[in-house]
């Protein structure tokens, strides 16, 4: 009975804790179920590949953007339909367009004298599942040009059973008169771990700065230590200083440790420059560590803590384009995963470490200023809290 007596005193202890603490059990119970739901009603589905087809104004292959459209399928979404190579290809250096499909001049001429004819497919992509996609819906654009030469050969006679046409041109030929050849025009090609690796990276340096920031204050508020900073010639502002350069300093460990090991074992390629990629990280951290602060000062427990740290990493794996791009979302969803630092951190560190350079330099400012403006309201909370200790 003693047993059972002290088993049901710790049991009604931990039911009456958390009861008495409403945020626990809404980060414990509801926060999950609020994500998935935020997923699953924001999910779009991927979105088609913009496509220029380049068409020379002396082919008689069709002009007519509904033709390709309509037999290009939904992975593609034709842009526009044009003579211009150049222009076509501008837009694609702009990241305005995914594809640049440029069809021969002579496809038709070359059929009939028994040549395959070569579609150029232009892109530039580093993601290697999107590449993959972009290969597929290439070669399925190539068989459309191959349908349009083989029924307009076939409306001008050209391939009658006992035609002079079809026992001159190789079976291969009338089977596929065209060919689409891929150029990829990324500076590199990475694999599945070479390109996920510096999303790795973002998302383990926010994760440690937000868990670090978020326990850090919390411990010391419930092991007494709060008593003292109450008492002694401290602010608030120095204290959130003080422990963001100690994070920071753990956190720039950590970060050489995990580049080194994304080059030297795994064989990812490093592009950009250094004092670029160690300024990514630094913000990434900054920012990461003013939402730890802020969780810190509005828990209320350690365990609290923990679980709005945990959530911040479920909201992080599935919004932040670490597993689907963020154009599958809703506008809506798309906002709100913006306000998380490692969106920002993946696309930079990628581009950074894949591409050499990177054009979103917003992005650098909005982590500075979302670390400037998370510090501030850490701040202004912590504050009050002490001053409400003195008083």
């Amino acid at each position: 009975m003693k047993f059972v007596t002290r088993v049901a005193a710790f049991l009604g202890k931990e039911i009456i804790e958390v009861i008495r603490r409403p945020g626990a059990i809404f980060s414990l119970l509801l926060g999950p179920f609020i994500i998935m739901a935020f997923f699953g009603v924001g999910y779009v589905g991927r979105q088609p590949l913009q496509v220029i087809v380049v068409v020379p104004e002396n082919s008689t292959l069709p002009h007519d953007t509904g033709f390709y459209q309509k037999l290009g399928g939904n992975g593609l979404n034709i842009a526009a339909v044009t003579p211009d190579a150049e222009g076509a290809r501008e837009k694609l250096r702009q990241k305005q367009v995914d594809l640049v499909a440029i069809a021969p001049s002579d496809a038709e001429q070359k059929f009939k004298e028994g040549k395959q004819s070569v579609i150029e497919i232009d892109y530039d992509i580093i993601d290697p599942v999107k590449s993959t996609i972009a290969d597929t819906l290439a070669r399925q654009l190539s068989a459309v040009v191959n349908q349009s030469i083989i029924e307009r050969a076939v409306e001008q006679g050209q391939q009658q059973v006992a035609g002079v046409a079809t026992s001159s041109i190789p079976p291969e030929v009338v089977a596929a008169p065209t060919r689409a050849e891929t150029h990829n025009l990324a500076p590199t090609q990475p694999g599945l771990i070479t390109y996920y690796g510096p999303a790795v990276l973002a998302l383990i340096l926010q994760h440690m700065a937000v868990t670090l920031g978020a326990l850090s204050l919390v411990r010391e508020r419930l092991s007494g230590v709060v008593e003292i900073f109450r008492v002694a010639p401290v602010n608030a502002i120095e204290i959130l200083l003080g422990k963001m350069l100690a994070v920071a300093m753990l956190s720039a460990l950590i970060a050489s440790t995990l580049v080194a090991v994304l080059i030297g074992v795994f064989n990812a390629p490093f592009l950009g420059d250094m004092r670029l990629v160690a300024l990514t990280i630094g913000l990434i951290v900054f920012a990461s560590l003013g939402l730890g602060f802020l969780i810190s000062v509005v828990s209320d427990s350690e365990r609290q803590a923990v679980q709005l740290a945990l959530l911040l990493l479920i909201a992080s794996v599935f919004f932040s384009g670490f597993i689907l791009e963020l154009d599958q979302f809703a506008p809506l969803v798309k906002t709100g995963a913006n306000l998380l630092p490692v969106t920002h951190g993946i696309v930079l560190l990628q581009d950074l470490l894949l591409r050499g350079t990177f054009e979103d330099w917003w992005r650098l400012q909005f982590l500075a200023a979302e670390g400037v403006i998370l510090l501030i309201l850490s701040w202004l909370l912590l504050r009050r809290g002490l001053s409400a200790l003195r008083a």
